[in-house]
């Protein structure tokens, strides 16, 4: 008896099996990624963020009044982002983020919130939350936990 067709198989209209567990396991984990990355995307763009912008905000916001250097920034992102700068110069632009070097280190620029900025990720709290909740809603918290648990393993295991 032939093995039925995987919802991933389905899903990108694969007639072929995969050739590992391994293979459909990464594709399935790209898939997902790319499932929530959209999802995510359309609950920011009523607030005229994209995501990765909506990262930059939310790590400025827990830097507080310090501030954070655009490097950091750019070791803190969730996604590896090599135009940073260019986040930050968008989100400038809008008015979300100041910007100035560094008084004691003149190489370095130091990023913060302006009040606008502020003021536009405590709208987006519940927003995110809520779909936060949403996009792993179907899962009961034991899943969510194992979930976890693997998301780490792998992360852990590709670790430099």
């Amino acid at each position: 008896m032939k093995d039925e067709a995987s919802a991933l198989q389905r899903e990108i209209q694969q007639t072929k099996p995969f050739s590992s567990k391994s293979q459909e396991g990464i594709l399935g984990l790209l898939r997902t990624a790319d499932v929530v990355r959209r999802f995510l995307g359309k609950v920011l763009e009523p607030f005229d963020v994209t995501p990765q912008q909506y990262n930059v905000l939310r790590i400025l916001r827990g830097a507080g009044c310090q501030g954070l250097p655009t490097l950091s920034i750019g070791e803190r992102m969730l996604e590896e982002a090599p135009g940073v700068t260019r986040l930050i110069d968008r989100l400038e632009a809008k008015g979300l983020v100041h910007r100035e070097r560094s008084p004691q280190d003149r190489r370095q620029v130091l990023c913060w919130l302006t009040p606008e900025g502020k003021a536009l990720v405590e709208r987006i709290d519940a927003p995110m939350d809520a779909a936060d909740d949403a996009t792993l809603g179907m899962l009961a918290p034991a899943e969510q936990t194992e979930l976890i648990r693997l998301l780490d393993a792998i992360r852990a295991g590709h670790a430099d």
